[in-house]
């Protein structure tokens, strides 16, 4: 697809629901990276995350602070595996919807489409309810 920054762009740009097209977080939990993922139209309620994770304190990572995390991504562009990278990952109940998912491949310009139930096989992640809609 063409070059896209959001995840609203990609979706936009392969004619996907923003519900079905899944976003990569970074977020800081207390002292470690955690990964959540949720639909592109959906932000995370950093309060409600923090009672999933057990942290005291979440807060959205920088670009800076994660970069390096993903040594083989642009950045921006983690494809929703954190478990890969050693990162836990939390996906947002709202996500489960539908039976497929696309989500970033490593760059700005590559996406992936999976059926959810694949992904969560290969991920792991804990769902829980800590998204809301942007």
């Amino acid at each position: 697809h063409s070059q896209a920054f959001t995840a609203q762009e990609i979706a936009h740009a392969l004619h996907v629901r923003g519900r079905e097209m899944a976003k990569a977080v970074i977020l800081k939990a207390d002292d470690r990276y955690v990964m959540a993922v949720l639909p592109a139209h959906h932000k995370v309620d950093l309060t409600r995350f923090a009672e999933v994770v057990g942290a005291t304190y979440v807060r959205l990572a920088t670009e800076a602070e994660f970069k390096d995390l993903f040594p083989d991504c642009e950045i921006g562009a983690m494809p929703i595996f954190g478990n890969l990278y050693g990162i836990p990952v939390y996906v947002a109940e709202p996500l489960l919807q539908d039976e497929e998912i696309v989500f970033n491949a490593g760059t700005h310009t590559d996406s992936i489409r999976m059926r959810m139930a694949d992904f969560l096989r290969l991920s792991e992640p804990t769902v829980a309810a800590f998204s809301e809609v942007a």
